[in-house]
């Protein structure tokens, strides 16, 4: 069958069965590890930064969370381009495109990391282009959403987007393990010796043990390349949903600069918000966020030419429907919740769990080795698995009973479970054996991840519903990127009030937010009355 394919009337049971099903099928099975690797790659940082301190890496840690700020950051503003693409370029175009480019961050951090005299800003630039694995989210969901029709779409996107989530898992298993052994041999370059006891999910892994941390970025080569190719040779570009994409190269170039122009938005944005050295300071994030926003909505449309001016235009159309707002809060209660905690989460359990925190003169003191701490890095991977796991579950489950129903259940188990654990922290940080305590820390957390993972299924099932099928692409990559700001978001939170002493303030404060949500999504979509009753 031809890549542009002319016919696509999914809604037909009859096309469905005899030509539609195979092809979407296969377009979901080659989006689905492709969207996995861009996961990978994408926050590979969370990881990778608390190696380089195990390493004796010249760099202050302040230093090295900018990398993970930077990541995440670059990675929500891409997807803001990236939910345009598929009708402007096309869903094989884009997502083989996407997928080969996340190649350049893997070499380059790979090559950085072999030595420790790499300066910092060569690893900024790294963790700035894996923002192209952050940016894919949005791409790809749109593109699924093409190919099956409404009554299955929870469940094709629950899986596109749960089974895409497992990159943060396998990053978090997989870049401890490959650390531990030259895989590649001489090509790789030489081991470096832990200074400090590391981790992976086996336990620890003891200072004086040779590392090949660079290892963290070529391991991601060993599937993006054939991904890139079955990408290529095995999608294709639906010509109803992508009418005037052009030529495989003009294409291409669409793809190119858009994501260039976002770059230069997020670097733009990320220099006034970072401080000095690596930037100005001169911006709160609750002002950074909205303006980088802005700016690369603005900049995409001044900057955009011929038919792809035109296409944008059209799609800026979703701006002025209520219900894009109101799903974009949703879906950061949801997603935004799911990758922030991911990110947030091996931070939260060092620092609080990783130290005694006791009473000394009368002031409480948090520098106090705990000799029962445990690993990060050991136990981090559990919730966002749970979460990526269920989400699918969560597709599933609104296909049959509707998706508002399912986001208000999750959305009172979020408000119970985040003001639990919220209160859990307070326990932790003011007692000399925390440890005591973090069991039921990490269960707490994995309802949460739980919920949030159901929710994501959720709200892309609603998405569904009350968008036509050429709104609803753009809907759902633009709600994704505003949500991947969690990514961003949470970390600082969270460690804004760590150094605070008041780490439970920070889930307090999604507990309210998650209760707001919880009356939003009532007042749209389930009250008596209200314009768009799902179910």
């Amino acid at each position: 069958m031809s890549i542009n394919i002319k016919e696509w009337d999914v809604e037909n049971q009859k096309f469905w069965e005899s030509t539609g099903k195979k092809i979407a099928n296969r377009n979901l099975w080659i989006s689905i590890p492709s969207l996995l690797m861009g996961f990978a790659v994408w926050l590979m940082w969370g990881i990778i930064t608390v190696q380089m301190l195990n390493l004796g890496f010249p760099f202050k840690p302040e230093q090295l969370f900018t990398l993970t700020a930077i990541a995440g950051l670059a990675g929500a503003t891409l997807r803001i381009p990236a939910s345009f693409f598929i009708r402007i370029a096309g869903g094989r175009n884009t997502i083989f495109l996407t997928t080969a480019l996340l190649m350049i961050p893997a070499i380059g951090t790979g090559l950085a990391l072999q030595d420790k005299d790499t300066p910092l800003w060569a690893f900024q630039l790294m963790a700035l282009l894996s923002g192209i694995g952050g940016g894919n989210f949005a791409c790809s969901m749109s593109n699924i959403s093409t190919f099956f029709p409404k009554r299955l779409q929870g469940t094709a996107l629950g899986l596109n987007a749960g089974l895409g989530n497992f990159g943060v898992t396998t990053m978090q298993v997989l870049i401890p393990l490959v650390m531990t052994a030259g895989i590649f041999g001489a090509l790789a370059g030489e081991p470096m010796t832990l200074i400090k006891d590391s981790g992976w999910i086996l336990g620890k892994i003891l200072a004086g043990t040779p590392t090949y941390i660079q290892n963290a970025g070529f391991v991601w080569l060993l599937a993006l390349v054939p991904l890139a190719f079955l990408g290529f040779f095995g999608m294709n570009n639906l010509m109803p949903i992508s009418p005037n994409i052009g030529s495989t190269i003009s294409a291409f170039i669409k793809i190119l600069w858009l994501y260039g122009l976002a770059f230069v938005t997020a670097g733009v944005g990320l220099y006034l918000y970072l401080p000095a050295p690596t930037g100005l300071g001169l911006l709160n994030m609750w002002v950074a966020l909205p303006l980088i926003m802005v700016g690369t909505l603005f900049v995409m449309k001044l900057a955009a030419f011929g038919e792809m001016k035109a296409n944008i235009a059209k799609q800026f159309t979703i701006f002025s429907n209520k219900h894009t707002w109101s799903m974009t809060v949703l879906y950061v209660l949801t997603f935004g919740s799911f990758i922030g905690f991911s990110m947030a989460l091996p931070l939260a359990i060092t620092v609080i769990f990783g130290f005694q925190h006791e009473l000394v003169d009368g002031v409480m003191t948090h520098t106090t080795k705990n000799p029962n701490a445990v690993s990060a890095l050991t136990y981090a991977w559990i919730g966002p698995f749970v979460g990526a796991l269920i989400r699918p579950v969560g597709g599933w489950i609104s296909d049959k009973v509707g998706g508002s129903i399912v986001t208000q259940l999750i959305s009172v188990v979020m408000v119970v479970a985040s003001a639990a654990t919220g209160y859990v922290m307070f326990l932790a940080y003011n007692s000399a054996t925390p440890e005591q305590y973090f069991m039921i820390f990490m269960v707490l957390f994995v309802v949460l991840f739980a919920a949030s993972g159901i929710g994501n299924g959720s709200t892309f099932r609603t998405v569904g519903v009350i968008f036509d099928r050429v709104q609803a692409g753009p809907v759902l990559g633009w709600t994704s990127a505003v949500a991947a700001y969690g990514a961003f978001i949470a970390p600082v939170v969270i460690g804004a009030q760590i150094k605070a002493g008041t780490p439970q303030n920070a889930m307090y404060g999604f507990a309210i937010f998650y209760a707001l949500c919880l009356i939003l999504n009532w007042w749209f979509y389930l009250r008596p009355g209200s314009e768009i009753k799902n179910p």
